[in-house]
């Protein structure tokens, strides 16, 4: 476990939360009035969050779940089980279980994903959304190019059975090693010790292939989904809440021009924030910015957002 999550542990609590037929694990941090949800990405887990929960958890109620499948949280067999919207459930339940009726989301990567789902399906939900490098599913279809489907090649190799975990897990997970060593802008984001803990989250019994299957379970609906009526007319598929997109320019696998003009997707005051000497994964890379943007966020009156 890294030194910093080490001088904080003391304040960060775990716990497990029943949300229908799943239990999550989750930690936390923080008494503040306001929630905050903390979604992770792949292959990734509570932990990517450990400078955001450092940082928010001084004035907030701060979770951040291992999302179903990953880690220490429940882990559904069947492909179906990790549909989008079995996720965005998972949140609003999380939700609930903390007693409020809303809370600020924040998301990377697939939890942006997620993220996005949760503020466009149930918007009463979400105060705020923030979303790290993903753009909405309605702007990944919009804006999609040869360059962007070629950086998404692995989500097709992903659909077939068995070998996609074969490959990943060989060596001690060489290939999940060499993606964060030799991927962020910023080459010191990782150290050895926070990859030592992503590989145990990852020897997890079926974690591997429960985070795989994200991919196998959204992949058609991602990509195809509705696409002709979106190109007809975009507002059903706006966001109507207060929204930030955060942004590492360097990411290897969201091009930049996927996420362009992502203002047209969001019916509610709107910011970006982009980075350009970082990449994919930017809470990581840069946390003393990406928290100062999301405090910044955060305080702000809806009027001056």
């Amino acid at each position: 476990m890294s030194e910093e999550l080490l001088s904080i542990e003391g304040a960060v609590r775990h716990g497990y939360a029943q949300i229908g037929g799943v239990r999550l694990h989750y930690a936390e941090r923080g008494e503040g009035e306001e929630l905050v949800i903390l979604l992770h990405g792949f292959p990734e887990c509570w932990y990517s969050w450990r400078h955001q929960l450092k940082a928010l958890g001084e004035r907030f109620h701060v979770v951040a779940p291992d999302m179903r499948g990953y880690n220490l949280s429940d882990k559904p067999p069947r492909v179906e089980d990790y549909r989008m919207d079995n996720l965005i459930d998972d949140v609003t339940g999380l939700i609930r279980h903390f007693g409020k009726e809303q809370a600020v989301v924040v998301g990377h990567d697939w939890g942006a994903g997620v993220a996005w789902g949760v503020a466009l399906k149930f918007p009463e939900y979400v105060s705020r959304l923030i979303a790290m490098q993903v753009p909405p599913p309605a702007a990944w279809r919009k804006n999609m190019t040869l360059k962007q489907a070629l950086r998404s090649w692995y989500m097709l190799f992903f659909q077939i059975p068995l070998l996609p975990e074969w490959l990943i897990s060989l060596n001690d997970f060489a290939s999940v090693e060499r993606s964060f060593k030799d991927t962020p802008g910023n080459p010191g984001a990782f150290t050895d010790t926070d990859i030592a803990d992503y590989k145990k989250a990852l020897r997890e019994p079926n974690a591997l292939t429960s985070a795989i299957n994200y991919y196998r379970a959204n992949f058609a609906s991602f990509f195809f989904k509705q696409q002709k009526k979106e190109s007809e007319d975009l507002r059903d598929y706006r966001v109507r809440v207060p929204t930030l997109m955060i942004y590492g320019e360097r990411d290897k696998f969201i091009a930049p021009e996927t996420l362009r003009d992502l203002n047209r997707f969001v019916d509610a005051p709107y910011r970006e924030a982009r980075f350009k000497n970082y990449g994919h994964w930017i809470q990581n890379e840069a946390p003393a910015e990406v928290n100062a943007e999301l405090e910044s966020f955060l305080d702000a009156q809806p009027s001056s957002l």
